[in-house]
C-alpha cells in the first residue's frame, strides 16, 4: 500500500502563489519517476518560492520521486537554514549545494533539475560531449555549458566554478556526473531536460550500433538552435497535458 506524505497544514500556512508552484513542482518529481530519470532519492529538482526569492522548494532527502507531493516539499534558504521542513527528513547536502548557488546568482532562472541517468552520465564521459547526431540534440547548439568533475558535490567553494560555467546558459553538462538544466518555471525546466536526455539516449544509441556516424555542420546545427528559440506556443500546450496524464496515474502530488 502506498505511503501518502501529505500535510494539509502547509497549504493553509503558504500563500497562493507558494502552492501553486508545490503542486507544479511536485508534478515534476512525479514526471521524472514516470520518465525513469530518477537515481532512487539522490538527484533533485528546485523551485524558487514565488514571494520569497531567496527561498527555495526541494525534496526532503529520504522520498522517492514518486511520493513527493505539494505538501511535503521542504523549503529552505541560500544559506542553507531550513524554514519548513513538514517531513522532519531534512535535505542532502549535494542537492544543495549545486541548487542554491544557481538560484542566487541567476534570478531569472527559478527552477533547477538535475539528472544522474545512464544516458546523460554515459555522454557526460565522452570528450566531445553532446554531439551534432540528432535534432533534439541541435537544438541545444551554442547553448550547452560544461563544468568539469570535482567530486561529489559537498564543498562550497565549487560554487563560483558552478555558476561561472553555466554562465548565462539553461543546460549544462556535469562532466563524468550528469545533467543540469534551469528554467524561468517549472514546466521550462522539465523540458529542458527531458530533451536533453532524449538527445544523450540518441548519442548513446547511435554509437552503440557500431555503424559510421553522421554528423551534422555546426551551420546546419546553428540553424535548428535557432528555429527551436521561436516559441510556437507549445509551452500553453503540453505542461497541461502533462498534468492530465499525471491526474490519470495518482493525483496525489497536487496534496
Amino acid at each position: 500500500m502506498r505511503t501518502t506524505y501529505i500535510y494539509p497544514e502547509v497549504k493553509a500556512a503558504v500563500s497562493a502563489a507558494e502552492w501553486e508552484q508545490r503542486v507544479n513542482l511536485a508534478a515534476c518529481y512525479r514526471l521524472m519517476a514516470h520518465y525513469r530519470m530518477t537515481d532512487l532519492i539522490y538527484t533533485h529538482v528546485s523551485a524558487r518560492v514565488p514571494d520569497a526569492p531567496h527561498e527555495f522548494l526541494i525534496n526532503p532527502y529520504g522520498l522517492m520521486f514518486d511520493e513527493i507531493t505539494a505538501s511535503s516539499l521542504l523549503k529552505v534558504d541560500h544559506d542553507g537554514k531550513i524554514i519548513q521542513d513538514p517531513t522532519g527528513i531534512g535535505c542532502n547536502p549535494a542537492g544543495f549545494v549545486i541548487h542554491s548557488c544557481i538560484h542566487h546568482a541567476r534570478a531569472d532562472l527559478n527552477c533547477v533539475l538535475h539528472t544522474h541517468t545512464a544516458a546523460g552520465m554515459g555522454v557526460a564521459a565522452q570528450e566531445r560531449g553532446l554531439l551534432n547526431l540528432s535534432q533534439h540534440a541541435m537544438r541545444f547548439h551554442g547553448g550547452l555549458a560544461y563544468h568539469d568533475y570535482e567530486g561529489v558535490a559537498l564543498d562550497a567553494d565549487e560554487q563560483p566554478r558552478l555558476v561561472r560555467d553555466l554562465g548565462n546558459h539553461q543546460v549544462m553538462i556535469l562532466r563524468n556526473h550528469g545533467l543540469l538544466s534551469a528554467g524561468a518555471t517549472v514546466r521550462e525546466a522539465f523540458d529542458l531536460i527531458y530533451y536533453l536526455e532524449r538527445a544523450c539516449q540518441a548519442q548513446i544509441a547511435a554509437q552503440a550500433g557500431g555503424a559510421a556516424l553522421r554528423e551534422c555542420s555546426d551551420a546546419v546545427a546553428a540553424k535548428v538552435a535557432r528555429q527551436f528559440s521561436v516559441s510556437d506556443g507549445s509551452d500553453e500546450r503540453d505542461w497541461p497535458a502533462l498534468l492530465r496524464m499525471l491526474d490519470r496515474i495518482d493525483d496525489s502530488y497536487r496534496q
